[in-house]
Formats: C-alpha cells, sequence, structure tokens
C-alpha cells in the first residue's frame, strides 16, 4: 500500500492536500468574491462551475436538480458536448445521480441570467472567472464553503480512482446539501 494513498483518496493528491491548506489561508486573508452572504431570496438558479465540466460542476448540478433546486453547470475551459467523466457517471450512480445525458458546456455557449448564484469549486477557477468576466453582476462563492467541515478548494477527480470521486461528490453533496433550506423559495418537487 501506498504512503499516499489516504491522502489520495481524501485530497484526491497531495497537491490536493495543498491546495486545499492554502485555499484556507486565502480565505483567512479575504478573497474577493468566496463567500457569499447576501440576500438568499435574490437567488434564482445555482450555477456550479469548474475546469472542464465533465466531473465536479455537473454531479454538482445534476444533485441540486434531484433535491428541486434549479440549476446549471459549465466549464471554464471545457469543450462543449463532451461527456461526462466514465468514472464519475459510475460513482454519481451510488449517489443516484444520472450523468449519463450530460453533455459540457463550455463559457462561451453558457447563457447567464439574473439570480445566478455562480459556485466555483476552487479559488483559482473564482479569479480566472473574474479576470474574463470582470463586470458581470453575478453573486459567486466557493462551494465548499458550504460544506460541514467546510472544504473550500474540492480537487479535480478527473484522471483520478474511485476513492477520490466518491470523496468528491460526497463533499458537494454535503455543500449542496448545505445550501438548500437558503433556498426554500426556489424548492420544487423533486
Amino acid at each position: 500500500m501506498s504512503l499516499l494513498k489516504p491522502i489520495n483518496d481524501r485530497y484526491g493528491t497531495y497537491r490536493g492536500l495543498i491546495r486545499l491548506g492554502l485555499t484556507h489561508v486565502q480565505l483567512a486573508s479575504g478573497v474577493k468574491g468566496a463567500r457569499f452572504e447576501g440576500d438568499h431570496l435574490a437567488v434564482r438558479r445555482l450555477v456550479f462551475v469548474c475546469a472542464g465540466n465533465i466531473c465536479r460542476s455537473p454531479f454538482a448540478d445534476r444533485y441540486a436538480r434531484a433535491l428541486g433546486i434549479p440549476s446549471a453547470s459549465f466549464g471554464l475551459s471545457a469543450s462543449t458536448g463532451d461527456l461526462a467523466d466514465a468514472v464519475g457517471i459510475a460513482t454519481a450512480r451510488t449517489f443516484g445521480i444520472d450523468l449519463e445525458p450530460h453533455r459540457a458546456t463550455d463559457i462561451d455557449d453558457f447563457k447567464f441570467a439574473n439570480g445566478d448564484l455562480l459556485l466555483f469549486m476552487e479559488t483559482r477557477h473564482l479569479a480566472a472567472f473574474q479576470r474574463v468576466m470582470p463586470t458581470l453582476p453575478h453573486k459567486t462563492a466557493l462551494l465548499g464553503v458550504f460544506a460541514q467541515p467546510s472544504r473550500p478548494h474540492i480537487h479535480d477527480p478527473h484522471r483520478l480512482g474511485p476513492a477520490y470521486f466518491a470523496t468528491c461528490y460526497r463533499v458537494i453533496a454535503n455543500a449542496v446539501d448545505a445550501l438548500v433550506p437558503r433556498l426554500a423559495h426556489l424548492r420544487s418537487t423533486p
């Protein structure tokens, strides 16, 4: 057994653990747009954002929809039309989520709407979005800050094993579950 296996299973890679620690430091220093403390009643849709829109954000989107919350997802460097990751599809099934119909959407092909709350998986995604769309009036946050305990960096599971996919999806589900009570005004019957 590899000495890194427990780290890989819990954080994706040792880089994932380091980025999580660095993200906690960044949040303590203040990261613009990392925490949403505005009026939750103004939120009309959750929009989950990651890099390729084939692992994390599609799972978060489908999980939120299963809870009756309007949602969408896109990737900052996605290839529109790509299928969800095969390991992600299999792992999502264990959560009762079907990712087979998902097709990736790149930021350039995404349609923003009033009342979107954009939820990012990593601070570097948030920073990249702020550089590309500096004037977009949407509210932003890191999805993982809502998780209990807080996990502001949700490392990319792409090309990693099923154990970390399961951990990643548990963190995402936990964070979305924590958001749902704040968004009761949006909830439809799942």
